[in-house]
């Protein structure tokens, strides 16, 4: 990673997507969803551009391989919940998507504390579920905000896939962390 300020146009571009979820929130409790579908899009957009710009600009900072998951699950989370509150979105989901995020972040702290070797590079599973995840949340915004109909069998499908890669993604995490605690108590 280059030892460039942390303070660089990637980690302010992430920094402007934390601080963009209350407004989507606050949208989507007001029921401005047109508005809030556009602010997520163009978070997602966001979340691609820094992470372009950081190699482009070879602005690879430590608080920035921090700051962009974070922000990710910040975007994700409060999306889900608030979804999930206004009835848009199953509740079930909403506890099992929420339930993955703390999981990863109590086991991330964990696997730090024990072994010191925390890497902040999402699995391949982790991937593809953040992605089920930001497609079935904007297809739902969209959905609400643009006034789409007849969109439910298609809603049905993402949700059932994002609990789908939600449970992967999770058991997935479980292995690989309980292999590197083993590895690094002399067990494997």
């Amino acid at each position: 990673m280059s030892q460039t300020v942390w303070l660089n146009i990637p980690n302010l571009i992430t920094l402007g997507r934390i601080f963009a979820v209350p407004v989507l929130v606050w949208l989507v409790l007001i029921q401005k969803f047109d508005l809030a579908f556009w602010l997520f899009i163009l978070a997602g957009i966001s979340d691609g551009l820094d992470g372009y710009l950081a190699k482009k600009m070879n602005a690879y900072t430590r608080i920035g391989a921090f700051l962009d998951p974070i922000a990710d699950k910040f975007m994700l989370v409060s999306i889900f919940v608030i979804l999930g509150v206004q009835g848009f979105l199953p509740i079930w989901l909403v506890i099992m998507v929420v339930f993955r995020d703390v999981g990863i972040v109590v086991g991330a702290s964990l696997l730090e504390v024990v072994t010191h070797k925390l890497e902040m590079a999402p699995n391949f599973s982790s991937k593809i579920n953040t992605t089920v995840q930001i497609i079935l949340a904007a297809f739902v915004l969209g959905i609400q905000g643009l006034e789409v109909v007849h969109m439910d069998v298609f809603v049905d499908v993402l949700v059932y896939g994002t609990a789908l890669t939600t449970m992967w993604s999770g058991a997935i995490y479980l292995y690989q962390w309980g292999n590197t605690i083993a590895q690094a108590n002399g067990d494997g």
